[in-house]
C-alpha cells in the first residue's frame, strides 16, 4: 500500500462523494470455478492495520481481515459469475460483470466506485479504474480480500463433491497437480470449457 492508502477515497471525497466503494475480484485465472467480486464501503473511521493486496497475504491473515471488514465496514455487496457463464461471455466480461452485480448488491448503495484494473464496469454510478489499485486503495484492498476469502470458501465447499481434483488445496489454479487431475478423471461441472488447460481434455 501505498504512502496514504485513503487518497483515492480523499480524492472522491474532495469531488462530493461520500460513500465510496472500493470493487475487485478474485479468480480470473483459475480451471475452475466461478469468478468472485466483492465491493466495499469502508466507514471514515476505519483503522485496522494489514489490509493489503490479497494475494499479498497469507490466507490466516486473509481470513482475519475478511472478519474484521465484514465487522466494520459500512456496506458489502457480492457477485458472483458461474463456470458457465463464463465461458459464455469470456473471463474479462465475466469479470466485469460479477463487480457490477458486486456494486448493485450494495445496501446502502454508494456514489461512487472505485474499481481494479484499466476498465470500467456497468453501472450508473461515477466510476474511476485504478491500475493496481488493490495496493493503492484501501477500500479497493479489503474488497480484494472479501473477495478472494469468499472464493476460496466456495472452492473448498466444491472440493467435498469433487474431491479427486484437490480443489481445497489449489481453489481451481492450474496448477501441476490440477492438470494431472484433469488428465486422469476428465472435467467436472465446474470446469470452464472454453479454457486452454481444461478444453484440450474435453
Amino acid at each position: 500500500m501505498g504512502p496514504d492508502p485513503w487518497l483515492f477515497e480523499k480524492k472522491a471525497i474532495e469531488k462530493g462523494f461520500s460513500k465510496i466503494a472500493g470493487i475487485d475480484e478474485a479468480g480470473r485465472g483459475p480451471l475452475a470455478g466461478p469468478v468472485v467480486s466483492a465491493a466495499v464501503v469502508l466507514p471514515s473511521s476505519f483503522q485496522v492495520p494489514g489490509i493489503s493486496d490479497s494475494k499479498k497475504l497469507t490466507p490466516k491473515k486473509r481470513d482475519y481481515l475478511y472478519e474484521k471488514i465484514y465487522e466494520l465496514a459500512v456496506s458489502i455487496g457480492i457477485g458472483i459469475v458461474d463456470p458457465t457463464e463464463i465461458d459464455r461471455i469470456n473471463i474479462l466480461q465475466a469479470s466485469l460483470m460479477a463487480m457490477a452485480m458486486a456494486a448493485e448488491n450494495l445496501v446502502p448503495q454508494p456514489d461512487c466506485l472505485l474499481i481494479d484494473g484499466i476498465f470500467t464496469v456497468s453501472s450508473a454510478l461515477p466510476q474511476e479504474p485504478i491500475p493496481k489499485g488493490d495496493g493503492l486503495s484501501i477500500s479497493i484492498a479489503a474488497a480484494s480480500i472479501v473477495a478472494k476469502v469468499t472464493r476460496d470458501r466456495l472452492m473448498e465447499k466444491y472440493h467435498q463433491y469433487y474431491p479427486q481434483f484437490g480443489f481445497s488445496r489449489h481453489k481451481g489454479y492450474p496448477t501441476k497437480a490440477h492438470k494431472a487431475a484433469i488428465r486422469k478423471y476428465g472435467c467436472c461441472p465446474i470446469h470452464r470449457h472454453s479454457f486452454k488447460g481444461v478444453r484440450e481434455y474435453l
